[in-house]
C-alpha cells in the first residue's frame, strides 16, 4: 500500500487502516505502507500512525529527502530503523546514461553521436542526481539539429547547455544547511583557509543568507581566535557590517576575507571558557555577596553601612595596580581565564 504525503491526510491514513484490517481484503490483518516524502506529514498525521505502528498492523517505510531527525516525530524514529541513502557515484550515473542511450524506446530510438568523456562531464554535473543527468541528455538531443546523415552529435558545449551548471549539494533549508555551516565553522577553527573559503562558496551558491554567514564568522572569531589576536573580532564584525551595507554578489569578497582572516589567526579558546566555567559557577553554587568594598554607594547614607569602604583606586598606585579582593569570599581563588601559549 501506497501513500504520498503531499497529498495524503489523516482519512486517507484512516481509509489504508481499515482496508489493512479487512479479513475479505487482507487475511492477515496487516500491511505494508509505504508514504514517499513522509516529511510532508505534519504532527497530527504522524502521530495518526503510532498505534498501528506499536501493535504491528503497518509496518512503515517513510522516504524523505531530509534529515528524519529533525523532520520525522521522535516517537516515530524510535520505533524504527533510519537507513541513508548516499548519492549515486559518477560510474554509477554513467551507466544508467548509456542504458538510456541503447533503450530502443527511449533515446535509442535516435542515432545520437556523443563520446564517453562528454556522458562523464554529465554525470560529472549531475552532482550523483541521476534525473538531473536524464534530463540533461534528453534535451541535449531534443534540441540538437540533426546532421545530414540522420546522426546527433552532442558535444561538450552543448551538454553543458543542456544541464546548465552543476547541481549545488547543498539546501539551505535541509539537512546539508547544517552539515555545510558545521563545516565552514570547522574549517576556521581548524586554520583551514582553502577548506573555509570552499565551503563559504557552497553556501553562497546555495542561496544562504550572506547576513547568517558573517555571522557565523564574528562567532568564530570571539569563540575560537578570541585573545590570540582581538583584531580578529574587529575585522569579522565589520565585515558584517560591510555585508549588510553592499549585499550581494559583492558581499562574497567581503565575507572571503574575512573567513581568511579569522581562519589564519592564532586561536585561543581562553576567554570562551572562562565565561562558561563562570555561568555554570553562577548557575550550580552559592557564590557569597559581592564584597563591601567594590560595591556602589550612590546614595547618602550607604557608607555608613559600608557600601565602598576601603575600595583602593589603582590608578593612585605605581602601574595603575594594587592587590584587592574582587571576587566573593566563598569564590576567592578560583580561576576562569587561563591564558595559553598563543596569548601574549
Amino acid at each position: 500500500m501506497r501513500l504520498n504525503a503531499v497529498t495524503s491526510g489523516v482519512g486517507d491514513i484512516k481509509n489504508a487502516i481499515e482496508e489493512a484490517k479487512n479479513f475479505m481484503l487482507n487475511p492477515s490483518g496487516k500491511c505494508i505502507l509505504f508514504i514517499d516524502e513522509i516529511h510532508r506529514f505534519n504532527k497530527l498525521q504522524q502521530d495518526a500512525l503510532l498505534p498501528y505502528v506499536e501493535d504491528g498492523t503497518v509496518i512503515l517505510i517513510g522516504a524523505t529527502t531530509e534529515n528524519p531527525y529533525f523532520e520525522v516525530n521522535k516517537a516515530l524514529i524510535s520505533r524504527s530503523m533510519v537507513v541513508k541513502l548516499e548519492p549515486l557515484s559518477k560510474q554509477d550515473v554513467l551507466k544508467v546514461l548509456k542504458q538510456a542511450l541503447a533503450n530502443e524506446e527511449g533515446l535509442g530510438t535516435f542515432n545520437v553521436k556523443i563520446e564517453d568523456s562528454t556522458l562523464e562531464n554529465i554525470a560529472e554535473l549531475s552532482g550523483g542526481d541521476v534525473r538531473t543527468a536524464l534530463n540533461g541528455l534528453e534535451v541535449a538531443v531534443l534540441t540538437t539539429q540533426m546532421d545530414k546523415d540522420g546522426s546527433i552529435t552532442i558535444t561538450d558545449e552543448i551538454a553543458a547547455e543542456s544541464i546548465q551548471k552543476k547541481k549545488a549539494m547543498f539546501d539551505k533549508k535541509g539537512d546539508s544547511h547544517y552539515d555545510n555551516i558545521s563545516a565552514f565553522i570547522k574549517s576556521m577553527r581548524g586554520s583551514d583557509a582553502d577548506a573555509a573559503v570552499f565551503y563559504l562558496a557552497r553556501a553562497i551558491e546555495g542561496g544562504e543568507d550572506p547576513v547568517f554567514l558573517a555571522r557565523r564568522i564574528v562567532i568564530c572569531a570571539s569563540e575560537d581566535v578570541g585573545m590570540a589576536n582581538p583584531n580578529a573580532l574587529v575585522v569579522a564584525n565589520s565585515a558584517m557590517q560591510a555585508v549588510l551595507a553592499i549585499g550581494m554578489p559583492e558581499a562574497r569578497i567581503i565575507l572571503a576575507e574575512a573567513a581568511v582572516y579569522v581562519a589564519e589567526s592564532k586561536k585561543s579558546n581562553a576567554s570562551y571558557l572562562a565565561i562558561d566555567m563562570a555561568l555554570e559557577d553562577v548557575r550550580t553554587k552559592d557564590t557569597g555577596e559581592i564584597p563591601m568594598h567594590i560595591r556602589n554607594a550612590p546614595a547618602d547614607g550607604m557608607k555608613d553601612f559600608g557600601y565602598g569602604k576601603g575600595y583602593l583606586y589603582p590608578h593612585d598606585f605605581p602601574g595603575h595596580f594594587v592587590e584587592q579582593q574582587y571576587l566573593p569570599d566563598k569564590m576567592v581563588g578560583t580561576k576562569y581565564y587561563v591564558k595559553d601559549e598563543n596569548v601574549e
